[in-house]
């Protein structure tokens, strides 16, 4: 994809979407990397229904090991591999709170070994969390990159690290966002809703529905 066909993407996907905002709700740093150790293979939906009262009880590290591992796991049994979650997530309070003073740390290798913490997990918590330029490849940024051809990539970091290189910086804090609500309600996975797609004219996927 040229230069100019990738900007007039980014340029109608922000005049669609002027302020994107995930969908996982949360009013601070910690709260955010909870919901995200939570969202995985779970949906924004279920994991917002039981952070709700979750963040009310424990919106803390301390908080949150004061809850403990049943108390955690009362809360969030609705969502998929609950237990598993449960022990990343009190194994990182742990961490936040005897290497961090509590706090959530704004850098990706310190993220990283948090238990539960992958890229993906760091990139949005830098990204949303504390407003640096990176893109959270999931399976929705992945999908739309290869198909609309932003970016070609076998695996989620050759995609990440190529549309790092071919996304203009004014850009790039928000399209992370803008390409995972695009993969999430139009351009999805089964069938695609091209003839809705503000990008359509410029994207490169070669079999577009008509419907």
């Amino acid at each position: 994809m040229s230069p100019a066909k990738c900007r007039q993407i980014l340029v109608h996907l922000r005049a669609a979407n002027p302020h994107p905002k995930g969908e996982l709700q949360f009013s601070t740093p910690f709260e955010l990397l909870i919901a995200v150790i939570l969202s995985a293979q779970a949906t924004d939906k279920s994991v917002n229904l039981a952070t709700q009262a979750l963040f009310r009880r424990a919106p803390t590290p301390a908080a949150m090991l004061e809850l403990g591992l049943a108390g955690l796991k009362r809360h969030i049994r609705t969502i998929g591999l609950y237990n598993t979650k449960a022990r990343n997530i009190m194994a990182t309070c742990r961490l936040l709170v005897e290497h961090h003073g509590g706090s959530v740390p704004h850098d990706r290798e310190a993220l990283e070994q948090l238990p539960g913490v992958g890229r993906k997990t760091a990139n949005v918590v830098l990204n949303t969390g504390f407003g640096e330029p990176t893109i959270a490849v999931d399976t929705h940024v992945y999908r739309v990159a290869n198909r609309t051809g932003l970016a070609h990539g076998a695996t989620p970091r050759a995609v990440e690290d190529e549309l790092l290189r071919r996304i203009p910086k004014e850009f790039l804090q928000d399209a992370h966002h803008w390409l995972i609500l695009l993969g999430r309600y139009i351009c999805k996975a089964r069938a695609p809703l091209c003839p809705r797609c503000p990008i359509a004219r410029w994207c490169e996927y070669p079999h577009k529905s008509a419907t």
